[in-house]
């Protein structure tokens, strides 16, 4: 059995900050592209996924943005 170090709550809030961003854009261009494809066809679906990837991506690029914002002031608390 592998033996882990001692339990670390900021890498434990950050791993699963980074599972839950990339579970719910899964989720968003998976099942948002899945439903527009029953509903409405292949090409529709087409134009959802290319346009929820879109946002996945901006979501991402935003919460880059945040984590780096963090980063540099967090370096100022005491």
């Amino acid at each position: 059995m592998k033996r882990r170090g001692p339990f670390s709550p900021d890498s434990h809030w950050h791993q699963t900050q980074v599972q839950l961003i990339l579970g719910g854009m899964l989720v968003l261009v998976v099942v948002g592209g899945g439903l527009i494809w029953l509903l409405y066809g292949w090409t529709a679906a087409i134009t959802a996924v290319s346009c929820l990837l879109v946002v996945a991506g901006l979501i991402g690029l935003l919460w880059l943005v945040l984590r780096l914002l963090e980063a540099w002031v967090g370096g100022d608390e005491p």
